[in-house]
């Protein structure tokens, strides 16, 4: 099996853009005459390839806030270069941790984003009540950020794509309301780094794509850049290993074996591939900013 079966295979086999997302869309459109301020989320791993780029003319004409969630899972000097980058193309932003980040800090950008808005319907005599729409591609963490600002689980929340497939209205004060959405991808990604980036943090469902290759390209790439960090988790010994080699190496170093010693690459390409997810190999930035920051 060669790279391109990760995710290009074929547009049927992939399923890249199935019918709710163009119904997602539609929903968006409907609701965005609504709203005051659109939130941004993409994860801080890959800020990158985790932002749809139908977005930027869909909500052009909207206060926009761009949101590095999942920040507790990258690395902190890279995220920093991140929001460098992102500032000096003109765009409000900001890292945040949807599990720890502090409800406030958000909410003060939200209303210094609305600040406007709501000053221009003062004049008139009117107590505005803001509403936000909070976007993003799939397993984002919208529903768990969107609950955070909340203080309290409304929006329904997992580790898997899809789990919003309609809109939901959340009432965070008596005059902020919140626009919980579905992960939205866009209709064609010709970007096969991009497309792999997303496979690794989950934002394509694991079903519809190799997970032994895909968890092969991503030790790869972690031996490349965190050699220590991979050789430590899955206690390689051969960490010249490259390929299905490098995926038996580590069901060896962690004992993934059936009966015979066969090497279960299954469960030990599902495992690396939720470890990788959970954190457990530590704080790790896939996309490195550009330099050229102007």
């Amino acid at each position: 099996m060669n790279d391109d079966m990760i995710l290009r295979a074929d547009e049927k086999k992939i399923n890249w853009y199935p019918g709710h997302m163009a119904r997602a869309k539609r929903l968006l459109c409907e609701q965005l005459s609504r709203v005051d301020v659109v939130v941004e989320l993409c994860d801080a791993r890959i800020p990158r390839a985790s932002r749809n780029p139908d977005l930027g003319e869909l909500v052009k004409n909207k206060h926009r806030l761009l949101i590095l969630n999942k920040a507790d899972l990258a690395e902190e000097s890279e995220t920093r270069a991140w929001l460098a980058y992102f500032r000096a193309q003109g765009l409000d932003c900001m890292s945040f941790d949807s599990a720890k980040g502090r409800a406030k800090d958000v909410l003060a950008r939200i209303e210094r984003a609305a600040s406007d808005e709501v000053a221009r319907m003062a004049a008139r005599g009117v107590r505005k009540t803001v509403r936000v729409m909070v976007v993003g591609v799939p397993n984002v963490g919208k529903s768990t950020f969107t609950n955070k600002i909340n203080g309290a689980s409304i929006a329904r929340t997992g580790d898997r794509p899809g789990v919003t497939r309609s809109n939901q209205w959340v009432r965070i004060t008596p005059y902020l309301e919140l626009l919980d959405t579905p992960g939205l991808l866009w209709p064609r990604l010709d970007d096969q780094q991009d497309a792999r980036a997303l496979a690794f943090v989950g934002t394509i469902n694991d079903q519809i794509m190799d997970q032994q290759m895909l968890a092969i390209r991503l030790m790869e790439l972690l031996m490349r850049d965190k050699p220590q960090a991979v050789t430590a988790r899955f206690k390689l010994r051969d960490t010249q290993a490259t390929g299905v080699a490098l995926l038996e190496e580590a069901c060896r170093g962690r004992g993934w074996l059936m009966p015979g010693g066969v090497y279960d690459t299954d469960r030990g390409a599902a495992v690396i591939l939720d470890e990788f997810r959970g954190g457990k190999l530590g704080r790790i930035t896939l996309q490195r900013a550009p330099e050229d920051r102007g």
